[in-house]
């Protein structure tokens, strides 16, 4: 059964192409990206893991740690490293699982029988601080991830972790955020002394507390 919003993500040690880890002594007190990949050497994927490793700047300064997955080999992976640092202008700078087991793509439910019976299909958990899974995403494999969207949702998760607010439907960090129902309307100035927008009694909006 895949894992669920709020679940605790399971701990597991894997060989990555950075040496051998367990998954929360990695992780640590930051918050982790765990994405699978189809295969290596597949077009798809090494635009990913491209993408992934141009983007270190801004994971770092959301405390966030990368970890990739295939059911490839450790020696398949450093071998697709070169490809990927040569084809997209990168230095891949993230460790790269090696599960030719399959025993953490059948944990986090990677694997799609449907889909196909060997392979992951592109799987995206985002994983706070405290090991709880707070997103899921499921691509199939003909479709790249949209890793601006990733970063926004982190975004919008740290935030509501730490303030009573929501974010609307296509919201970019630094826009108006949505106050939550529970509070009350009358509470609001306290709340959030950069004022509010009441639209209806149950949609009011204020300026992103934290910037």
């Amino acid at each position: 059964m895949s894992l669920q919003l709020g679940d605790v993500a399971p701990n597991f040690d894997a060989v990555t192409t950075e040496g051998n880890i367990n998954f929360y002594d990695y992780v640590g007190d930051s918050w982790v990206v765990l994405y699978s990949h189809p295969s290596d050497y597949t077009p798809v994927c090494t635009t990913e893991l491209g993408r992934t490793a141009s983007l270190k700047h801004e994971f770092d300064k959301r405390n966030v740690k990368v970890l990739a997955l295939s059911v490839d080999s450790v020696e398949d992976h450093h071998g697709w490293v070169k490809d990927i640092n040569e084809t997209q202008n990168v230095e891949v700078n993230f460790p790269i699982i090696a599960d030719k087991d399959r025993k953490i793509a059948e944990a986090y439910g990677m694997i799609h029988p449907n889909a196909s019976a060997t392979a992951t299909v592109r799987s995206v958990y985002v994983i706070d601080p405290q090991k709880k899974v707070r997103l899921t995403i499921t691509y199939p494999a003909s479709t790249g991830r949209n890793f601006q969207e990733i970063l926004r949702v982190i975004d919008s998760l740290q935030l509501t972790e730490n303030y009573s607010v929501a974010t609307p439907a296509d919201w970019k960090d630094g826009e108006d955020v949505i106050v939550v129902p529970a509070i009350k309307t009358e509470d609001i100035p306290a709340k959030f002394p950069k004022g509010y927008q009441e639209i209806k009694p149950y949609l009011r909006t204020t300026p992103q507390p934290n910037k």
